[in-house]
């Protein structure tokens, strides 16, 4: 899955005036059909879904460096998530070196912590390192405090199954964004802003490597009506033999649609969100999941509580029907 650097703004502890450091968690309770120890039975797991420090430091105006660790729950250790030198001189001229997420979409930007839903869309399939992220280099810019944004990155890649076979070739993104109403500054993005913004935004994204493509289209609407904000949001993947669902081709695609109600229940909001995601390998499995997620909104993405159930209908991802509780703080 992919995941999201938190905004400096978002960090609450200031060592001194050049470094800012925060963390972020996110815990759960899963059932999933069929998965206990007997095949028939349903398994009740509670899991250490995310653990992360976020450190951001600036060397001078230009100069910054990004440090942020990630749990690994498989290998059950802290892992490198992104270690970035940031040359950022103007709006349209910023270099990125290192570790980081490479041009993609919607989602794999925004991240498990900055989704409308509490679980990542199964048909982004994009390669990476850990989490969404690859090495290498990146150019990006924006103008209009971010009404339009081009992002450019040449990174590792992945390794071909078969080295004997491998020529080593980079991977070569891009993605451009086009805001219609309210801009999103900066390399990240959202999925949801809790009726802060008015959003209208379409995004198209390109990989490459080798003889191996992807590409993907995204577009988010939001509103804050006065009585409410609506969100829905959409996304559709194409693969070539670079990442995907499995075969040499496969595609998918989510649509979403949510409402945050504006009363107050208690301290936070709440905001029921629908999503149905279809996938398919050419020639071969196919699935879907339909989804219904009721989130309980804090303090935007800093604190939510999350209930998320899965109608699981497919060969492609698995027939098994889950459900989950999850807890997110950052600071």
């Amino acid at each position: 899955m992919a995941a999201l650097i938190t905004p400096i703004s978002a960090l609450s502890a200031d060592i001194d005036p050049d470094i800012s450091v925060g963390g972020g968690l996110r815990t759960s309770f899963t059932s999933v059909e069929n998965a206990a120890p007997d095949g028939e039975s349903s398994s009740s797991d509670f899991n250490l879904d995310s653990v992360r420090l976020y450190i951001n430091g600036q060397v001078t105006d230009t100069i910054k460096m990004t440090v942020n660790t990630e749990y690994d729950g498989v290998e059950e250790k802290m892992r490198v998530l992104d270690a970035i030198a940031r040359f950022e001189y103007s709006d349209t001229f910023n270099l990125w070196a290192g570790r980081f997420l490479p041009a993609s979409d919607r989602s794999n930007l925004s991240g498990p912590y900055y989704l409308t839903t509490w679980n990542f869309p199964s048909v982004q399939a994009y390669p990476a390192i850990f989490a969404g992220r690859d090495d290498g280099v990146a150019y990006w810019g924006q103008v209009n405090e971010g009404q339009f944004k081009w992002q450019f990155s040449v990174t590792e890649g992945p390794e071909d199954p078969v080295p004997a076979e491998d020529d080593d070739d980079l991977l070569y993104s891009g993605r451009l964004t086009l805001n219609l109403l309210d801009p999103e500054p900066g390399y990240y993005n959202s999925s949801t802003y809790f009726g802060e913004k008015d959003i209208l935004a379409l995004g198209l994204v390109g990989q490459s490597q080798g003889s191996d493509s992807a590409w993907s289209v995204d577009a988010l609407f939001e509103k804050n009506t006065g009585a409410g904000t609506v969100t829905v949001e959409g996304a559709y993947y194409q693969y070539d033999g670079l990442g995907g669902l499995g075969g040499d081709e496969s595609e998918g695609y989510f649509v979403l649609a949510g409402f945050l109600f504006p009363q107050e229940i208690g301290p936070g909001q709440l905001q029921p969100v629908i999503r149905y995601t279809e996938g398919e390998v050419t020639d071969g499995a196919e699935g879907d999941i339909s989804e219904f997620n009721l989130n309980y909104i804090i303090k935007s993405h800093n604190a939510r509580i999350s209930a998320a159930y899965q109608d699981r209908n497919d060969e492609l991802f698995s027939d098994n029907d889950t459900f989950v509780l999850g807890l997110q703080l950052q600071m």
